[in-house]
């Protein structure tokens, strides 16, 4: 039951992020009848959304009064640095309504998001709003990925690091935040360069972090003088082949005892979980041409085979990856 009605807490929760209930807790707490006058609600359906909220942690309650959990506090105000409500709407905007037809990506192999004959990409036919609530979802996701990353990895041997399709710019900008011996780049497609700008920005880290436009799949080679590559949530939208071709690429770009991390939710080589990287697999049907989750020991595979040595897998929990593998450049 749990699992047929699993939707039951995405909508509900969902539904709170649209209907501002969380922002109208922020300073204060309030009874039910405040909240219910606050978003336009009859007492019916605010107690049974109050009720709902409290039970699954969102919200805490005391006597009458109801207020923000601390999870709830730090993840979902619009105001706070790792603001996660637009993962939230992305999810049920966009995917909700593709899952909803998934046995279709099961049967033909094609996206259910978007119309790879008549579109290059995912994106191209999105509407602003859809797209800042995708930039600054993602944003989020990463940012609280490469919190626990930076705190999991030894840092220590890398100076600069390069971020292929680094997006907007969260994980270089909380990376060295806390390890302020390094610089990076952010190498991704001109638009995602724009925001990763204002973010660097934003941060204070400019004179730390640049950026470089360019596109992996079609630039000959990556951009050089980076002794660490970074590829964050990237290889699981494409296909083996297009995979294999990037790490030969990060090889190339890198020196001697320079390293590349694949940052990502990993399968187990036995092909029965974890959850979360099973899951996402799933995604990628409804959201890919070619991509899903791959195994660990699938990147080991490529890993040597484009040259790396001494290949290892770090694991950590985080909300976008559950580990990292890292290959090395022979010396």
């Amino acid at each position: 039951m749990q699992m047929a009605a699993g939707f039951w807490v995405s909508k509900t929760l969902a539904s709170a992020v649209e209907l501002g209930l969380f922002p109208a807790l922020a300073d204060h707490p309030a009874d039910k009848n405040t909240l219910a006058t606050a978003l336009g609600l009859k007492p019916r359906p605010a107690e049974v959304l109050l009720t709902a909220c409290t039970a699954l942690g969102l919200l805490d309650k005391t006597g009458d009064l109801y207020r923000n959990s601390p999870m709830t506090q730090a993840y979902l105000l619009p105001d706070k640095p790792h603001y996660f409500g637009g993962v939230v709407r992305f999810c049920d905007e966009r995917e909700y309504v593709a899952w909803d037809r998934l046995p279709q990506a099961l049967r033909t192999n094609r996206p259910i998001t978007w119309d790879p004959d008549s579109h290059e990409s995912p994106f191209a036919d999105l509407e602003p709003e859809m797209i800042d609530l995708i930039w600054r979802g993602m944003h989020s996701l990463s940012a609280s990925t490469a919190a626990v990353l930076a705190t999991t990895c030894d840092f220590s041997p890398y100076r600069r690091i390069l971020d292929v399709g680094g997006g907007s710019g969260a994980y270089l900008i909380e990376l060295c935040k806390r390890h302020a011996h390094l610089t990076g780049t952010v190498y991704d497609l001109p638009p995602a360069c724009e925001i990763a700008k204002q973010n660097i920005a934003s941060a204070s880290l400019d004179k730390t972090i640049a950026t470089a436009s360019g596109d992996f799949q079609r630039d000959a080679e990556l951009p050089g003088g980076h002794d660490l590559i970074l590829l964050s949530m990237i290889l699981h939208d494409w296909d083996e082949a297009t995979g294999r071709m990037l790490l030969r690429k990060c090889r190339d770009a890198l020196p001697p005892g320079g390293a590349v991390m694949i940052s990502e939710l990993l399968v187990n080589p036995e092909r029965t979980g974890p959850l979360d990287a099973a899951l996402m697999g799933m995604n990628m049907l409804a959201e890919t041409t070619g991509g899903r989750n791959y195994a660990e020991d699938e990147y080991l595979a490529w890993l040597k085979d484009a040259g790396f040595d001494e290949p290892e897998i770090i694991r950590f929990e985080a909300a976008g990856a559950n580990g990292v593998v890292i290959g090395r450049r022979p010396v």
